[in-house]
């Protein structure tokens, strides 16, 4: 007769293969249909922000854990290149190789390095660098070039557009709809939006579509789940419909928030960050519900035109009360009442 025995172990006691760097490289992967409209759009110069990015933040997650006494060849696992991507991918085409690698530095060094590495750091890495380029370096991080079809980028913002250097720039559909509203939202097409060709913006943020394909991917490889992006982009949409409703004329209709600016790759991409987003399925709706409100707030009433990066930060501060008060109720915890 065979003789069983049981094993005891720590858990997991069920794998399903999945790691640390197959996530990592997994997400980048979600993001490189973007990256392919950013280089269609703005040519080489995609190419060079997200490869000094992305270079220079793996090669500082190298030099920091050097520094730590730790296997340096850790910063091939994916969440360096994954940090530098984004962080790339958030900044404008234009912008010089000495804010690129600040950035990294920032991002890498100070969010993440410091507080331990991956795992233990409280605030998105990526969005920690580019919010600190933003505030040191307002004027270079303002700087949109036109992309492809300048042409019909200038009939789209319908504004004038300015000659810097040997380039022609102009304001976002956000920072346009921000200073000129009644002027810029006539000239303002979803299908532009939507397909990101002729928009000005950030290198990562132009295209919804490709955005959208990365962020199903990443649903249906069930690396994310619904919870933060369906919340938080619900939520803009239902404040956008109400202020337009309200009043047509100053508040752009809710499509417009939807597929302009940050919102699509900030709710797939960056405010579903395992480290710094809730763990329990309320925590997250409560936490994508949050950085809805303040994304729309921001871009509404606030002093910049976009505010996704603030609101998943702010968040992120509000991850271990949602952690604390938002865990489920173990299975078969409630006592049953018997009938009398």
């Amino acid at each position: 007769m065979e003789t069983r025995t049981f094993k005891v172990s720590y858990s997991p006691h069920i794998h399903n293969g999945s790691s640390t760097s197959k996530l990592m490289w997994n997400v980048t992967l979600a993001l490189l249909p973007a990256a392919v409209i950013s280089v269609y759009a703005f040519g080489l110069n995609s190419v060079r922000v997200l490869f000094l990015s992305t270079f220079f933040a793996i090669f500082f997650e190298a030099l920091a854990l050097l520094m730590r006494n730790r296997n340096w060849k850790q910063c091939f696992d994916g969440s360096a290149a994954l940090t530098g991507f984004l962080l790339g991918l958030t900044l404008p085409p234009g912008v010089s190789n000495g804010i690129i690698i600040l950035g990294s530095f920032v991002a890498i060094i100070v969010a993440k390095q410091v507080f331990g590495g991956l795992g233990s750091n409280p605030f998105n890495p990526a969005l920690t660098g580019r919010v600190f380029l933003l505030i040191a370096f307002p004027v270079p991080m303002t700087t949109w070039p036109l992309p492809r079809g300048i042409e019909q980028a200038k009939q789209f913002m319908g504004l004038a557009t300015t000659k810097v250097t040997d380039a022609v720039t102009a304001a976002t559909p956000l920072a346009a709809i921000k200073e000129h509203a009644e002027k810029a939202l006539p000239n303002i097409s979803t299908s532009d939006l939507f397909f990101g060709l002729h928009t000005p913006g950030s290198i990562g943020e132009i295209s919804a579509i490709a955005l959208l394909v990365g962020g199903i991917y990443l649903l249906v490889r069930k690396i994310i789940t619904w919870h933060i992006p369906v919340s938080a982009i619900l939520t803009v949409f239902v404040i956008a419909m109400i202020t337009h409703f309200i009043n047509p004329a100053k508040y752009p209709h809710p499509f417009f928030h939807l597929f302009a600016g940050g919102l699509i790759i900030g709710a797939f991409f960056m405010a579903t960050d395992y480290v710094t987003a809730p763990i329990w399925p309320m925590g997250k709706i409560i936490f994508g519900i949050g950085v809805g409100l303040l994304t729309i707030i921001i871009r509404l009433w606030g002093g910049y035109p976009e505010g996704i990066s603030f609101a998943i930060l702010i968040m992120n501060a509000t991850t271990p009360l949602l952690d604390k008060y938002t865990v489920p109720s173990p299975f078969g915890s409630k006592t049953m009442r018997r009938p009398s």
